[in-house]
């Protein structure tokens, strides 16, 4: 979990081929809704990501039912939206990407128009984002080589 521009994708994608799991990316999921508002430059509120984190609870479960290990990456700003995403579930690890807004706004620049999320929504996004208490840290400013071990000892 953690802001746009994170890492989560890159990181979640290596941590996956590591472990040989199955691998999804949130962001695969936003109702074209979601996607034309973020296009326009508006954030998304609550009623914008409810259904969608109740598809990404059903995919996680439906995932720990079926004995297939899963890692997702996803924004998973408040702490009621990981309370949406693993309601019933045991053996969910969250890790959290974190970093400087300066440094996240940077990757977003960099980039570029490749992704629906603009680099105008990192503020909305930080405003929006409560750390999470209980997961493990991923400090971006390391490299994803690094930061895979690290979250796989603490797994």
């Amino acid at each position: 979990m953690g802001v746009s521009g994170s890492g989560k994708t890159t990181l979640g994608t290596a941590l996956a081929k590591r472990l040989g799991w199955e691998f999804a990316d949130a962001d695969d999921y936003h109702s074209q809704a979601n996607r034309e508002k973020m296009v326009r430059g508006q954030a998304l509120n609550d009623d914008d990501r409810q259904p969608w984190l109740e598809i990404l609870h059903r995919l996680l479960a439906d995932h720990m039912r079926e004995g297939r290990p899963l890692v997702l990456a996803c924004s998973a700003l408040k702490q009621k939206y990981r309370d949406t995403l693993m309601q019933g579930m045991d053996g969910v690890a969250l890790v959290y990407a974190h970093g400087s807004q300066n440094l996240i706004a940077e990757r977003l620049r960099l980039r570029g128009s490749s992704h629906f999320m603009p680099v105008s929504l990192l503020d909305s996004q930080f405003e929006t984002l409560e750390p999470p208490t209980n997961a493990i840290e991923a400090d971006i400013r390391r490299p994803t080589s690094e930061l895979v071990p690290l979250i796989m000892e603490q797994l």
